[in-house]
């Protein structure tokens, strides 16, 4: 059963829409008869998305928006909302999407801190700030959903600028829910995606071909589509290479940490290494 605000007639906006998983879910919205519109700060790739959106959507090009939008800058996201609701009336599914992934290092620029931090964390709060209210009183059902990430809640060494980013976006998305499901009259449900591997600029790293263990943005945008019908909040992907039942093990083991008392991050700690291969076994 579609989800009622996934119907021919609504209005979907999607940041990062220009590329990878935003495009591809955007793509899904506009075969489902939805009127697209989709941000992103590459000028280039939004005419060519644009382009494709166009080919999927039911009523051609006149179903499609863009517009040039860096979320970590409130105005701006707040001139989309205003853009989207003078076009088509109003938003029905707002995915917050837009990410970066530099690299980082804790002693790392202060400059690439603030961006990590201004796109994935700012971008989401901005996007639920300035459409949320107007889309609870709209009085439709509606759709908020924010994309995150495993690293958000395993936190792996490498890069914690990234992985503070998804880790706040998980904690103001889980508040969301909160505050939606307790709003008088409000017919929108947020939710959480977790991507797995998935193959797209982002995660390319310079390579031309999908490496095995990786989905495709399709498959990631299918994925999320069947869990929202389903009612998921937690949308959480496996790929090729890493079924639940082991991302089960490596969230329950990274709780375990404060639970337990054993230092943060036990799980590249050699004094740990056997214990949580024994974990994952017994799971």
């Amino acid at each position: 059963m579609p989800h009622p605000a996934l119907i021919p007639g609504s209005v979907a906006v999607v940041t990062g829409g220009a590329a990878g998983i935003g495009l591809a879910a955007a793509t899904r919205f506009a075969q489902r008869g939805l009127r697209v519109c989709i941000a992103d700060i590459a000028e280039e790739s939004l005419a060519r998305a644009a382009e494709t959106l166009a080919a999927a959507a039911r009523g051609g090009a006149s179903d499609v928006m863009t517009m040039r939008v860096d979320v970590s800058r409130a105005g701006e996201v707040a001139q989309l909302e205003a853009a989207v609701r003078e076009r088509f009336g109003g938003t029905d599914v707002l995915m917050n999407n837009a990410g970066v992934q530099p690299g980082s290092t804790i002693f790392g620029p202060p400059g690439q801190w603030e961006r990590i931090l201004g796109v994935n964390l700012w971008g989401i709060i901005h996007g639920a700030q300035a459409f949320v209210p107007g889309m609870i009183a709209r009085g439709r059902p509606g759709l908020v959903i924010n994309t995150g990430s495993k690293q958000g809640i395993t936190t792996p060494p490498g890069d914690p600028a990234y992985n503070l980013s998804k880790a706040g976006v998980k904690a103001f998305t889980e508040a969301l829910q909160h505050e939606l499901r307790n709003t008088p009259g409000c017919r929108l449900s947020a939710h959480l995606l977790i991507p797995g591997f998935v193959f797209t600029g982002l995660t390319a790293n310079g390579r031309t071909e999908k490496p095995a263990g990786a989905w495709t943005p399709e498959q990631t945008a299918d994925f999320m589509l069947e869990r929202l019908e389903a009612g998921d909040f937690y949308i959480l992907c496996p790929d090729n290479d890493v079924p639940r039942a082991l991302d089960e093990r490596r969230i329950l083991w990274a709780a375990g940490d404060i639970v337990e008392n054993r230092p943060p991050l036990s799980r590249w700690h050699p004094d740990y290494a056997d214990a949580f291969a024994d974990f994952v076994r017994r799971g």
